[in-house]
């Protein structure tokens, strides 16, 4: 892993395959409210799934890829784990992210060495005019700018890394800070959310717990897989919100 080309290689291999066939990754974790002087409450449980399955990207050289995924997530009851259709009164809006592709090029990976394992981290922070504007959702829009972070990590064997598998088996952790969901209806509320989440890479979607397979079936069963080409732009939490709410 000394080149940009050969550590973006190792990474495809971590969180997808480089043969092109799909691979479900599925975590599950917790979700966490502050705000000033209030104290940190666990408010959600959170559990779910990507789809992916990566491409070369023909048009950009032999070493770039596209990564084709659809994501769906699932807010809980913090305490039965069951999923939420309504909190506080209000609609609880899941997760239903279709694409949610990226593009990769070569890049010096960032990854630590961990005695037989590598973990290779991103680091995203995100700033980007609100796809909900205060104007428009007073009510559910926290600011005109969406600001987050995202912070992911992917832990895999060295072994296996050393091997000639196109995949390797991997798990994964995830944070993210976030402003208020807009169906919390929190409007400028000062205060947000974090996400903290821990997941692997499963042999098959198969793999899935039978209850996130079932709601997945009965609602949107196109995210049992991932999709077939590349398009945008992509599905956010926020966008799916006004696709659902369009401003009057």
């Amino acid at each position: 892993m000394t080149s940009p080309a050969e550590q973006l290689r190792s990474f495809a291999r971590t969180r997808a395959s480089l043969d092109g066939e799909e691979v479900t990754y599925w975590w599950s974790g917790d979700v966490y409210s502050w705000a000033p002087d209030e104290p940190y409450r666990r408010v959600f449980g959170f559990e779910g799934l990507n789809v992916a399955r990566l491409v070369q990207d023909a048009e950009a050289g032999p070493d770039a890829f596209q990564l084709l995924t659809r994501e769906a997530a699932f807010y809980l009851d913090p305490v039965s784990r069951e999923i939420l259709e309504t909190w506080q009164d209000l609609p609880v809006v899941h997760v239903w992210n279709d694409p949610a592709n990226q593009r990769w090029r070569p890049f010096p990976v960032p990854r630590t060495e961990l005695g037989g394992q590598v973990c290779f981290s991103l680091e995203i922070p995100l700033s980007y005019p609100s796809p909900l504007p205060v104007a428009e959702y007073p009510v559910h829009s926290a600011g005109d700018t969406y600001k987050a972070l995202e912070l992911f990590q992917f832990f895999a064997d060295r072994a296996d890394l050393d091997g000639p598998a196109p995949g390797v088996p991997a798990t994964m952790s995830w944070t993210r800070m976030s402003p208020w969901l807009p169906w919390m209806a929190r409007g400028q509320a000062p205060g947000g959310l974090t996400f903290h989440c821990r997941g692997r890479k499963l042999g098959s979607y198969a793999e899935v717990p039978a209850r996130t397979r079932a709601y997945i079936a009965a609602r949107h069963p196109e995210f049992a897989h991932a999709p077939q080409e590349w398009s945008e732009p992509n599905e956010t939490s926020w966008t799916y919100f006004r696709a659902l709410n369009p401003p009057k």
